[in-house]
């Protein structure tokens, strides 16, 4: 017998508590994973706002003390993982709480992987490379709890962090298997209190993950389902949290969303992403929105190979006039949350795009584009984003 279906190894999502209120539940769902001592994780800005207050608050009454590490940079780096580590070994933790965007979850997360592992396994040796994880110790990694406060990346159902080499100036994806929070507690009340432009940029990122696997050519039919979905969650609810905060409806779909962004781009991410991590490493843009910068530009890049699919994405979303209609609606929608026109705007210099343009190409996201990319059409893509 014939056939064309190739073989994929798929695992998905972990144990995911969704609802407004939720974030009551943190201590039971502690002692559920086996965490009696847990190390809690968040970024500099988030750990003076009350939500963070109460969220210790609630683990301190449960007598699981109050132990917070705050030193996580906008793009975390191994110096801040040095230091997680330090404050959990010294404390004698055993699980981390990620709370927080992207940054904190993906910097808990290093912490929780890299604490008991042998001294001469470098996290660098577990980029998400071929089977690169295997080295690391499996059974010495800590139970992981996230709480994500924005929705954008997705880093609470993911099995991979991202961590800037301090020295490089590149961004890496560490990946294992147990790097999959063993609980997810997704309350959309605590996205309230986000800054606009954080609330625009982070979904605008769960935008760039949805699309980039929905065009990604390789064969993954849940996770392009899942992104269809997801696309439309953005489209109809992030003009309406951008207006007003607490629309807490709006706020739960646009969580959903960032989860299933997350999920769908095990299928592949693309352009955007290989574009926006040198520029974020390098000049510490937020990242969600350096991926809605360059998108209509990446958009134009891959037309040709994915037309057909946008087409049918178009129809399904209700925009009219298919490509055409798709790209101007995402127009519309960087307009109307303020997103910078162009990487000009975020302060990047011409000079630097030849650097910029090896980096690109030497992102694993790269792969993942309908269109091979090139040396040229990489560096032309970066002239037409200027």
């Amino acid at each position: 017998m014939t056939h064309s279906v190739p073989n994929r190894n798929w695992s998905y999502p972990t144990a995911i508590k969704f609802g407004v209120g939720r974030i009551a539940e943190l201590a039971e769902h502690c002692a559920a994973a086996g965490v009696k001592k847990p190390l809690f994780v968040t970024d500099k800005a988030l750990a003076s706002l009350p939500i963070t207050a109460e969220a210790v608050a609630i683990l301190k009454a449960a007598g699981l003390g109050a132990a917070v590490f705050s030193e996580v940079d906008p793009n975390p780096n191994e110096t801040n993982m040095a230091d997680g580590i330090k404050v959990f070994l010294a404390g004698g933790h055993d699980g981390v709480i990620c709370f927080g965007g992207g940054s904190a979850l993906d910097l808990g997360k290093m912490i929780a992987l890299m604490a008991h592992q042998r001294a001469d396994l470098s996290v660098w040796d577990l980029e998400d490379i071929d089977d690169w994880y295997t080295r690391a110790d499996a059974s010495k990694i800590a139970p992981i709890i996230a709480v994500p406060t924005t929705a954008g990346t997705g880093s609470e159902v993911g099995r991979a962090g991202v961590l800037t080499n301090s020295v490089t100036h590149k961004k890496k994806i560490i990946f294992h298997p147990k790097l999959l929070p063993v609980v997810v507690i997704c309350d959309p009340a605590l996205t309230v209190g986000m800054p606009r432009f954080i609330t625009a940029g982070t979904g605008m990122d769960a935008l760039a993950h949805c699309l980039e696997a929905y065009s990604s050519p390789f064969y993954h039919p849940m996770s392009q389902g899942i992104a269809l979905e997801g696309m439309r969650l953005v489209f109809e609810n992030l003009p309406k949290v951008y207006a007003n905060p607490n629309d807490l409806d709006a706020r739960a779909h646009m969580m959903s969303a960032a989860a299933m962004g997350a999920v769908a781009f095990q299928k592949g991410l693309g352009a955007i992403h290989s574009l926006s991590h040198p520029i974020g490493a390098v000049y510490g843009t937020h990242h969600g929105t350096t991926n809605a910068v360059v998108m209509p530009m990446v958009l134009d890049m891959n037309r040709a190979a994915i037309e057909d699919r946008i087409n049918a994405a178009a129809a399904y979303l209700g925009i009219q006039g298919g490509f055409d209609g798709f790209r101007a609606a995402v127009m519309a929608l960087r307009a109307e949350l303020n997103i910078p026109a162009n990487l000009t705007a975020m302060g990047v210099k011409r000079e630097d795009l030849d650097m910029l343009t090896d980096m690109a190409l030497e992102d694993p996201s790269c792969g993942g584009n309908p269109v091979v990319m090139t040396r040229e059409n990489t560096r032309a893509l970066f002239d037409a984003c200027m």
